[in-house]
């Protein structure tokens, strides 16, 4: 039987949801104004946190004159497409207990569609229409948005704009698919007992499986137990997508693992579920040490945090698709490697 609790969550989960709609909707408007009235959703004192090399930015005026109208600029006819979007109350562990901190989020992915009419962080404009990866976690309190976490596929575009800048990806480029079925966009309520069973198990993912690794055996973590064996993981720009578990075990975990040993999961800005999704920020939600070569950087011995943005769908016991960001540029900067750069050294 659901709880008082649990109908008020979902109750405030449906009016989040409307709030980050229209949000999104004045931002994509042709109109300036418009677009300026987005501020009127925002905490005074809200923080977004975006790709390199905007990084984060304090206030609603600081966000829309240094992240959003740069874009906009470049990407003046933006279409979003979304097909990942749900809301659900944060819970978290912390030194291996569950914290329950009941901030309350909505989160959506998918691709923004725009011709790419003017040259963005020094990315030469194609002329052409490209279909820029996006994903984005809002924090809402009181009835505003009070934190972001947004990152764009910066190297995914760069591929797009014909600029290679990473070896050639081990899994497949160019792969950021709506899910399968076609059932991403939770407008409805979903069942509260589902949801709070897909919040316990990509819990015991994160914290007990992936944060399981030996640094020795890939079994360690046990991952076989929580992907089907026709797993979908679309990756990053530079990293590609996964078209089964083995592929994911060949292509992405063993590299990752032999150049980031100990890496572990931290303590992440957020992860909730609603209905068989769920999803997380983790800006510095994965620290390690550098200590193997990858994508053709020798080991640094460096400290690396990495950004980034999950979001995972469940069938029963185990995730059939997986949707990943990681901040590529972020990640090279602390290897000492500008990807923009190298960006540029290819354009003289």
């Amino acid at each position: 039987m659901v709880g008082d609790g649990v109908d008020a969550n979902a109750a405030l989960g449906q009016d989040n949801k409307a709030l980050v709609l229209d949000f999104w909707k004045r931002l994509d408007s042709d109109q300036a104004d418009e677009r300026a009235s987005a501020a009127d959703l925002l905490a005074a004192d809200a923080t977004w946190h975006g790709h390199a090399p905007v990084g984060s930015l304090d206030g609603p005026a600081s966000f829309l004159h240094d992240a959003w109208e740069p874009l906009r600029a470049s990407f003046p006819d933006l279409q979003r497409e979304t097909f990942i979007f749900f809301a659900g109350v944060s819970n978290g562990r912390v030194d291996g207990d569950i914290e329950l901190d009941g901030h309350h989020w909505v989160t959506g992915t998918g691709n923004l569609r725009a011709t790419f009419a003017a040259d963005y962080l020094g990315i030469p404009a194609t002329g052409t229409e490209v279909a820029l990866r996006w994903g984005e976690f809002c924090r809402v309190v009181d009835g505003v948005i009070d934190e972001v976490f947004f990152l764009i596929d910066i190297v995914d575009l760069m591929q797009q704009a014909g600029i290679d800048v990473l070896p050639p990806a081990r899994g497949a480029d160019g792969m950021y698919p709506a899910p399968k079925a076609a059932d991403g966009v939770l407008m409805d309520r979903q069942d509260p007992d589902e949801s709070a069973y897909s919040l316990d198990h990509i819990r015991r993912f994160i914290f007990d499986g992936l944060n399981g690794f030996d640094t020795d055996e890939l079994s360690s973590m046990g991952m076989a137990d929580y992907f089907a064996p026709d797993v979908l993981w679309y990756g990053p720009g530079g990293i590609g997508a996964c078209l089964s578990f083995q592929e994911f075990e060949d292509l992405h975990q063993a590299p990752w693992l032999h150049a980031y040993p100990d890496r572990k999961v931290q303590n992440l800005n957020a992860l909730f579920a609603e209905g068989n999704y769920s999803g997380g920020p983790g800006f510095a939600g994965v620290l390690a040490t550098h200590t193997g070569e990858y994508l053709g950087v020798r080991p640094t011995g460096n400290t690396i945090e990495f950004n980034g943005l999950d979001w995972w769908k469940r069938e029963g016991e185990v995730y059939v698709e997986n949707w990943v960001f990681v901040d590529m540029i972020h990640l090279f900067d602390q290897f000492g490697v500008d990807l923009f750069a190298r960006m540029r050294e290819q354009l003289r």
